[in-house]
């Protein structure tokens, strides 16, 4: 989406080819998509900007969000065929998920009932109250059977908000960060999105994705603006995560 009778630089004019490894685009299995006609719905507004490559990642929650590989894919299967009803052949689905650091998380890491991104790495999360007590236990784990651990927007955990020594420590424990694009706008609030360019500006940001749950979402990620210096730190970011998600 370009914005030709514009001087403002929006993000979003930054993001054709993207390769989006964090979204909620998958029907009715977790608080994003509901219904297939929203995910169908969803992919052609984010077609419009060029995005046309998804690493669906649907929540996996003890208590909330009871999925596995077979909701995960049997959704996926879903989406796919109404792509094709759809004649949207050029886009791109695979699916993943977004694991819960809970006190369930380590039982069905250790069982293998995971659902790692292209095989290597893996998506996680805490809670935004707090700080899940195993974390560290959890990414030791993880790092043992052989993955690599992306926390999901870290800029959103506001307990960590004041203390950078914990990003750093969780960065020496080989903790991937993966930035909400989303955050650098007005949508999670000022405090969210100071975190955010403050973990750009450090240089702690590995990879980015959109997150986007919704329609409401994706028009305010239309709205988010950029400076120079912004898409400047931002851009070979975009080309990491592009480089090691790409499906080719």
């Amino acid at each position: 989406m370009l914005h030709f009778f514009s001087s403002k630089n929006f993000l979003v004019d930054c993001l054709e080819g993207f390769v989006d490894i964090h979204n909620h685009i998958l029907p009715g299995i977790d608080d994003g998509a509901k219904t297939v006609e929203e995910s169908i719905s969803l992919i052609k507004e984010f077609a419009e900007l060029g995005i046309s490559s998804f690493i669906a990642t649907p929540h996996i929650m003890h208590n909330y969000y009871h999925n596995n590989r077979g909701t995960i894919n049997n959704s996926l299967m879903i989406l796919k065929d109404e792509l094709l009803k759809e004649n949207m052949k050029a886009i791109s689905l695979r699916a993943a998920a977004e694991h819960m650091i809970d006190d369930n998380f380590e039982s069905i890491l250790e069982s293998d009932d995971i659902m790692p991104i292209e095989g290597h790495h893996l998506l996680v999360e805490m809670s935004y109250l707090q700080a899940s007590i195993n974390f560290d236990q959890a990414i030791q784990k993880i790092k043992k059977q052989g993955y690599f651990p992306i926390l999901a927007h870290p800029e959103r955990y506001l307990y960590l908000h004041e203390n950078l020594l914990k990003h750093s420590e969780y960065k020496k424990q080989g903790v991937l960060y993966q930035l909400n694009l989303l955050s650098l706008g007005k949508y999670y609030g000022k405090e969210v999105k100071r975190m955010a360019f403050k973990l750009l500006e450090e240089g702690l940001i590995d990879f980015v994705g959109s997150d986007i749950h919704n329609i409401g979402q994706l028009n305010g990620l239309k709205e988010v603006q950029v400076n120079a210096k912004t898409k400047k730190i931002l851009q070979p970011i975009l080309e990491k995560t592009n480089l090691t998600f790409n499906d080719n």
